[in-house]
């Protein structure tokens, strides 16, 4: 059986350091009845602040706080756009890394030292690729507090599991994120999809998932063969038509928001992508919605979008159910 960690079995971090801006439960009612959590209560939301490889980086979070995933994002567009929805940096309790490429770490130091109370969360692999990088200062291992894949760690009212999936990185992987019962899932930066990564996918609520490339753009394009042959293996990044089978194979009811991540600005479109993954959703015989919350929307079974390369998103609000 997996063993659930917390902070409370780190040295570095006291529990105590941990829990005290924690939100505390309800005391239980009379009987041992505990009440149900308010509505604004079982809200998760989500903003991503660029998707490419110019930069990646997002926030999800609660109303407890929330955590940054990946800091390839300039840090005064992270604190601008939350402050927009009212977000302070002071409920932002980590920064985990899906891997140690540039363009999900650029900024990860200098995120740290404008706000010293947060953590990073990666494995130590990740850390030693972040270490022998000249341009990422090495005092970033301060910060670090190690996470295992697989191993599921609670942040805030959040449990994070992160998991294996294919990419020429440093130890790279996926996350997976529970709250109230449902599951965040973000896998960006792979070739091809794992088991393990399938296992993790298939349960999510609200799905970030690379489409990288379109496969005629691509090899008609200007990057070198060796480039070229790098993106196309099971260790290099995902071609619109396999994410949008692989999409297809596993979208499920729950399902409500699927998200296409990292796009390429040289060998893919967001109207490319969003119309490999639309065609086989819909080939499926279901409605697929634009996430713009029109009547349309309402109406269908999932919403799909493909995520700006250099600019923030709205806040998505995710509730209970199928709206957001």
């Amino acid at each position: 059986m997996r063993r659930k960690i917390s902070f409370e079995d780190h040295p570095m971090l006291p529990f105590e350091e941990w829990s005290a801006d924690a939100a505390v439960p309800p005391p239980p009612r009379k009987g041992g009845e505990v009440p149900e959590r308010a509505a604004e209560d079982r809200l998760l939301y989500y903003i991503s602040f660029g998707s490419g490889s110019s930069g990646n980086s997002c926030y999800v979070g609660t109303r407890s706080g929330g955590v940054i995933i990946d800091a390839g994002i300039r840090t005064d567009i992270v604190e601008q756009t939350l402050a927009s929805y009212g977000i302070s940096m002071k409920t932002v309790k980590g920064v985990l890394l899906t891997h140690d490429h540039g363009d999900h770490v650029r900024y990860s130091y200098n995120l740290l030292r404008t706000h010293r109370h947060l953590k990073l969360f990666c494995t130590n692999r990740v850390l030693n690729g972040l270490l022998r990088r000249h341009s990422i200062s090495r005092r970033i291992k301060e910060y670090h507090v190690p996470i295992f894949k697989e191993i599921p760690f609670k942040m805030i009212d959040l449990e994070i599991t992160a998991f294996e999936v294919p990419h020429d990185g440093t130890d790279n992987m996926g996350f997976s994120i529970d709250f109230d019962g449902r599951r965040f899932v973000l896998a960006t930066d792979l070739g091809a999809v794992s088991d393990r990564a399938r296992h993790y996918i298939s349960g999510a609520n609200y799905l970030v998932m690379e489409s990288n490339y379109d496969a005629v753009m691509l090899r008609d394009g200007r990057y070198p063969e060796y480039l070229k042959a790098r993106i196309v293996t099971e260790r290099g990044h995902m071609d619109n038509r396999d994410t949008a089978r692989f999409l297809a194979e596993v979208v499920h009811p729950g399902l409500s928001h699927i998200f296409l991540c990292h796009l390429s600005r040289d060998n893919n479109t967001p109207s490319k992508a969003l119309k490999a993954t639309r065609d086989a959703l819909e080939a499926r015989g279901l409605r697929v919605g634009t996430g713009m919350e029109t009547i349309d929307d309402h109406k269908a079974d999932v919403q799909l979008m493909a995520l700006p390369r250099f600019d923030p998103t709205r806040l998505f609000i995710f509730r209970p159910g199928r709206s957001d």
